[in-house]
C-alpha cells in the first residue's frame, strides 16, 4: 500500500503518514462547521442524473443478429447512450459531458490556429450539389428532401458547398481577410445501408468540419500544416494512441488528403505501415494491396492493420470554389477564386472508438480528458455501523472539487439504499478514473479513506491530507504526457 511507503510520501513532500494523520487531526475539527456551507453548494449527484442501465433478463439469449461492438454495448448498457432508431442514438447526460469536454478540447485547438466557430443550415439547396456534381456521384448515401413546394434538399453529410456558396455571397471580402478559417459541430447525416457498431457506423453523428480559404496553392499548403498540426496536438491531448496515413480522397474529393486511425480489429480500413522508413497508407490506394507488398519508399515489406477513422484533412485546391464562385478580391480589386481546405473530426465517433480501444469487454476504460467525471465519492449505506461518516462525503466532495483539474468533475453516488460493493462495481463499469471510499476507517482517530484507480486496479488508504496530494500529483503527470 502507498500508505506505508515512506519513500512515497517523501517525495510529495509530506515526511510521513504520521505527520500527515497529525495534521489531519487538527483539520478534521473543523469539519463539522464545514459541513452545512458543503450541502448548500453544488455537488454532481448520481441520484439526480438520468443513467437508465440496459439489464438483460436472467437466463435471455442473445440472438445472433445482435452481436455488437464492445463500445456499442458498454454505452448502451451503462446508460451513456440510447438507441432510439436503427442507426440513431440519443445521447444521456453521461455521453454529453463526454462529448462537451472534447468539443472543449477541439474548440481550444482551433482557437490556436485562428478559426472562429459557425454554424450553417442542417439543409443545404440541392441546386448547389448539382453545380459540383455531387447531387448524381454521392448515390443512395444522400439523405434527399423537398418541402411542400417540391424545393430538393440534402440533409447534409458535409457542408462543402454551403460554405462556398455563402463565401461567393460575400461580394467585398478582401484579400486581407484571407486566410479565413470557419468551422462548426453540428450533426451530420448519412443514409447508411447497414448501420452498425454504434456510434461508429450510424445514420446521424457529431462531426466538426473546418472549411479553409486561402490567396493561392502555396498559402492553402501552408494551411494545411497549420491544421494539420492541430490535429496532432488534439489527438495527442485526447490521449489514446493514434496513426496517421495518406487517404483516399473520395467523394470528397481535392489535391490530397490524411486520416486518422486509432488501431482496433473492427476497423474498417486497412492501413499500410513500414516500421523501417515510416511510411503510412490506406490501403485504397495502393492496386492490389491485398497481397504482400513491398514498401514504395524503401522496398521492406510493410504491416498490415484494421483502423477506426476519426479524422481527415483534405486539400480541395479550387474543387468547389471555382463553381459555386467563392472568389476574393486581389490587391488590385479583381475577382480571384480562392483554395480551399476541409478539415473533419468524427466527434461522437470518437467517444465511441476510444472507448472500443481501451475498455474491457465488461468495463468502460476513459482517456483522463474524456471521463465524464474523474473522481466518484461513495459513502456508507444508510443504516450501516460505518453510516456515522456520512458527513465526510460531503467534504471530500467539496475539497476535492477544489483542486485544480477536478472543478465540475466529481459525482457523489449518493444512493445510500445500495450496498459500497454494488455501487463501486457500477462505477467501476462506467469508468470513473478514480472511486474515492468513505468507509468504516474513516471513523478512526486519523480518518482513512480508500481510493481506487480503476485504470490500474490498485487501492490506496490514505489520509485526507495523503489524498489531496496525491490528486495534485496525477493532475501534474497528466499534463507531463
Amino acid at each position: 500500500m502507498l500508505a506505508t511507503n515512506s519513500r512515497y510520501w517523501t517525495s510529495l513532500g509530506i515526511a510521513s503518514q504520521a505527520m500527515a494523520g497529525r495534521s489531519l487531526y487538527v483539520m478534521s475539527r473543523r469539519v463539522c462547521a464545514s459541513i452545512f456551507s458543503c450541502r448548500h453548494s453544488h455537488q454532481h449527484r448520481l441520484s439526480n442524473i438520468f443513467k437508465p442501465l440496459n439489464v438483460m433478463p436472467k437466463g435471455a439469449v442473445k440472438k445472433s443478429d445482435e452481436a455488437m461492438s464492445i463500445s456499442q454495448k458498454l454505452l448502451v448498457d451503462l446508460g451513456i447512450t440510447s438507441l432510439r432508431s436503427n442507426g440513431m442514438y440519443a445521447m444521456l447526460p453521461l455521453g454529453q459531458r463526454v462529448l462537451n469536454k472534447l468539443t472543449a478540447l477541439i474548440d481550444e485547438e482551433m482557437a490556436r490556429v485562428d478559426s472562429q466557430r459557425f454554424s450553417l443550415p442542417h439543409l443545404t439547396k440541392a441546386e448547389l450539389w448539382r453545380i459540383t456534381g455531387r447531387w448524381e456521384s454521392t448515390g443512395e448515401e444522400l439523405f434527399r428532401t423537398e418541402d411542400r413546394r417540391a424545393r430538393e434538399y440534402v440533409l447534409s453529410p458535409t457542408h462543402e458547398e454551403a460554405v462556398a456558396n455563402l463565401l461567393s455571397d460575400v461580394q467585398q471580402l478582401s484579400f486581407r481577410e484571407l486566410p479565413l478559417r470557419l468551422y462548426q459541430i453540428s450533426s451530420k447525416f448519412r443514409d447508411e445501408i447497414n448501420p452498425r457498431f454504434g456510434l461508429l457506423r450510424c445514420r446521424e453523428f457529431l462531426m466538426k468540419d473546418l472549411y479553409t480559404f486561402d490567396k493561392s496553392e502555396d498559402e492553402a499548403v501552408c494551411t494545411y500544416n497549420d491544421i494539420s498540426g492541430a490535429y496532432g496536438r488534439l489527438f495527442q491531448r485526447i490521449g489514446v494512441p493514434f496513426i496517421k496515413v495518406a487517404g483516399d480522397c473520395g467523394s470528397i474529393g481535392g489535391d490530397f488528403s490524411h486520416e486518422y486511425h486509432y488501431q482496433a480489429a473492427i476497423g474498417e480500413d486497412t492501413l499500410l505501415l513500414c516500421q523501417t522508413c515510416g511510411y503510412a497508407t490506406n490501403a485504397e490506394l495502393l492496386p492490389d494491396s491485398n497481397n504482400v507488398l513491398p514498401c514504395p519508399k524503401c522496398k521492406s515489406q510493410v504491416d498490415k492493420i484494421s483502423g477506426i477513422e476519426v479524422g481527415h484533412t483534405f486539400l480541395l485546391g479550387t474543387r468547389y470554389s471555382k463553381p459555386l464562385q467563392a472568389c476574393y478580391r486581389n490587391e488590385n480589386g479583381k475577382p480571384e477564386v480562392t483554395w480551399m481546405g476541409c478539415y473533419g473530426v468524427g466527434v461522437s465517433r470518437v467517444m465511441a472508438a476510444v472507448v472500443e480501444v481501451l475498455s474491457h469487454p465488461d468495463s468502460i476504460v476513459w482517456p483522463w480528458m474524456l471521463a465524464p467525471f474523474k473522481v466518484c465519492i461513495i459513502g456508507p449505506k444508510k443504516g450501516s455501523r460505518e453510516s456515522s461518516v456520512s458527513s465526510w462525503v460531503e467534504h471530500m466532495a467539496h475539497m476535492v472539487s477544489k483542486e485544480d483539474g477536478y472543478v465540475d468533475d466529481i459525482v457523489i453516488d449518493d444512493r445510500d439504499s445500495l450496498t459500497i460493493g454494488r455501487r463501486v462495481l457500477e462505477a467501476t463499469r462506467t469508468g470513473y478514473p478514480f472511486i474515492l471510499i468513505v468507509g468504516k476507517r474513516a471513523a478512526e482517530h486519523v480518518p482513512i479513506f480508500e481510493l481506487i484507480d480503476t485504470v490500474t486496479h490498485e487501492s490506496h488508504h490514505l489520509s485526507h491530507q495523503m489524498l489531496l496530494q496525491y490528486f495534485r500529483e496525477t493532475v501534474k503527470n497528466k499534463q507531463k504526457l
